[in-house]
């Protein structure tokens, strides 16, 4: 599949899924429904941070990039806070809608600026190329167990732009 296309797609589960999550009233559901979220934004963010930013970084994409690294950054601390707090907390529902509309917005900024940016510099060879590797590393993830769990440990500073 197409890297743009698949990101895309997953930008709108990623949407739904969190939506659901801020919809929902019972705090135990509303938390099963956050795990599942995190650890799909968690492959998701890995995925554009190894595979797809370095692929298309020093091709008149960098200020977008490094933008959306510091994005990225505010997502997991926001992840790696509500994996600390009890769903009964009264913050947990706050950060979970704060979680939900930043990652909204970050999706809206790539699909504006980057992906056509991208669309133009690469060939369709390359983006099914980089779709295949970033679904291959989401796979990886996944059967290593709760990707979620691995934001903890990268709230220090944004990813490096490779």
């Amino acid at each position: 599949m197409d890297g743009i296309d698949l990101l895309v797609r997953q930008h709108r589960s990623l949407e739904a899924l969190l939506q659901q999550g801020v919809d929902e009233s019972d705090p135990a559901r509303r938390a099963a429904l956050f795990r599942r979220a995190a650890d799909d934004l968690t492959v998701h963010l890995a995925s554009e941070e190894e595979i797809f930013y370095p692929a298309v970084n020093a091709r008149r994409t960098e200020d977008t990039l490094l933008e959306s690294l510091e994005e990225h950054l505010s997502l997991k601390r926001l992840m790696a806070d509500l994996l600390e707090l009890s769903p009964e907390e009264p913050t947990y529902e706050a950060k979970f809608k704060v979680l939900t509309e930043q990652a909204v917005h970050h999706h809206k900024e790539e699909e504006e600026h980057l992906f056509p940016k991208v669309r133009q510099l690469l060939g369709e060879e390359q983006l099914g190329r980089l779709g295949g590797e970033m679904e291959a590393l989401q796979q990886r993830l996944r059967a290593e167990g709760a990707p979620r769990e691995d934001v903890v440990n990268q709230t220090d500073a944004a990813a490096p732009l490779k």
